[in-house]
């Protein structure tokens, strides 16, 4: 079965052969504290990009919305 490369450890072996090769062979970072903080950093920010897109498409919506019933609302002044 062939290994399937992510890019984070291309990212962890040109940032570092040395590391690489530690993790590659089944060692432990020392620093397993930095590394939970900065993966639970980004899933915060994964979770506020995702909320910021549903923001952005409900903004959207009620914008076009705005936009028909000021339309309909002319229009029927004009009748």
């Amino acid at each position: 079965m062939k290994k399937v490369i992510r890019s984070s450890e291309i990212g962890t072996y040109l940032y570092c052969k040395r590391a690489w090769w530690y993790a590659h062979n089944g060692e432990r970072s020392g620093n397993q504290a930095a590394m939970q903080a900065g993966t639970a950093l980004h899933k915060r920010h994964g979770q506020q990009v995702l909320l910021a897109g549903l923001l952005r498409g409900l903004a959207i919506l009620f914008l076009l919305a705005a936009v028909v019933l000021g339309v309909a609302y002319c229009t029927l002044q004009v009748i």
